[in-house]
């Protein structure tokens, strides 16, 4: 397990007066819908969105495992989820592979503002039919001169509602298979850009999910990430750094579910003694312990070997598996143990398990990520 400096724990602390105060008013948020823009304002006055963007831009300059311990903390700290996700995504969607792959003037032009939090960013991958099939997408760009043509659709974009600059995957030549999908960069104002309304869904209610039409939108071939043909490998970097991001926030938020079980299973009591002291209840929160410790171990394992270059092709999909089906369980366990009250609006509970939902779909489903582990091992799906 990574073990972890006072320098870091000073880093965290630096960040924990901020979490409670960006939680303020999640209950009433989550029944409004919507990103909270005084919410969103206090995150840029935290400064949680420069952490791993270099000084020149405007960042901390600081490596991933110790972004990922601010994000769990963040996690633990601040109960909106839908907020605590949209961070991690304008995070992670535009400015990791912006920082990463971009030109000199297109960081010049674009991070300062996705560092301040005055650019909203997201990142534009689902197609309405190739879903999970990111090769079986509809979006085409075609070259034409200078620029570049995309026309197509994209549904399940975070921020996509409020997004400034929007990571767009594009086939530029499907017989090229993983070769022929590039990232462009698309700023919202550019002609043949639509993005839909806040679409309503279980969960995850603060962070805005729409969709996204291109018509004829012509596009600089300076605003392509990497060039032509990348866009695999702008994809696959950063959905690892989506991963290890979004999946440590909900080791936090598991962390202090925890917390309060163990505190309500102290205090309550039912037949003279405390209700922690019966088996049933006691297992269940030995079962939230082990998810908690088992998901952090594995993520902050994958991103370790991320950094070092190794191959953790396998080892994400199994943080990611763990983590998001650990936190449904976390979740649902804290609900049974709250009793009726846990089935009630006001605790919270029932929103964290509508939020843990989505954790089982997003970056990959679950059903998604078992098959990729089931090709490193080997093994190939049936051909009937």
């Amino acid at each position: 397990m990574y073990e972890w400096s006072e320098e870091h724990r000073e880093l965290r602390a630096e960040f924990a007066h901020w979490y409670e105060t960006l939680g303020e008013g999640h209950l009433e948020a989550d029944r409004d819908s919507g990103l909270p823009m005084r919410a969103w304002e206090r995150v840029r006055a935290s400064g949680l969105l420069r952490l791993p963007f270099h000084a020149e831009w405007g960042g901390r300059g600081l490596d991933l495992l110790s972004t990922m311990y601010v994000l769990e903390g963040l996690g633990e700290g601040c109960r909106d989820g839908g907020l605590c996700f949209s961070i991690c995504t304008q995070i992670v969607s535009a400015g990791i592979p912006l920082q990463r792959f971009g030109s000199a003037e297109l960081k010049a032009r674009h991070l300062p503002g996705i560092c301040d939090g005055g650019t909203i960013t997201a990142h534009a991958i689902t197609d309405p039919n190739g879903g999970s099939d990111v090769l079986g997408m509809g979006m085409t760009a075609k070259p034409d001169g200078d620029d570049w043509i995309l026309d197509g659709d994209k549904v399940f974009v975070t921020n996509g509602p409020v997004a400034d600059l929007i990571v767009v995957y594009a086939l530029t030549d499907a017989s090229l298979g993983p070769f022929g999908l590039t990232a462009f960069l698309v700023e919202r104002g550019t002609e043949g850009v639509l993005a839909g309304a806040d679409v309503p869904k279980m969960g995850l209610r603060t962070s805005p999910l729409g969709e996204l039409s291109l018509r004829g939108c012509r596009v600089p071939a300076a605003n392509v990430l990497g060039r032509p043909g990348m866009g695999f490998a702008v994809l696959d970097h950063v959905m690892r750094w989506e991963i290890l991001c979004s999946f440590i926030v909900q080791v936090g938020a598991m962390q202090h579910r925890l917390d309060r079980c163990v505190e309500h299973a102290t205090r309550r009591r039912q037949f003279g003694r405390p209700i922690g002291s019966f088996q049933m209840v006691a297992d269940q929160i030995v079962d939230m312990k082990i998810g908690v410790e088992t998901s952090r171990r594995w993520l902050y394992d994958a991103a370790e070997g991320f950094v070092r270059g190794r191959d953790v092709t396998t080892d994400i999909a199994i943080a990611k598996v763990l983590a998001s089906e650990a936190n449904v369980k976390s979740a649902l366990s804290a609900v049974q143990i709250f009793g009726g009250r846990g089935y009630l609006t006001e605790t919270g509970l029932e929103k964290d398990l509508r939020d843990a939902v989505g954790g089982t779909i997003y970056s990959g489903t679950s059903e998604m990520q078992r098959i990729r582990i089931a090709r490193m091992l080997g093994l190939k799906e049936s051909q009937t």
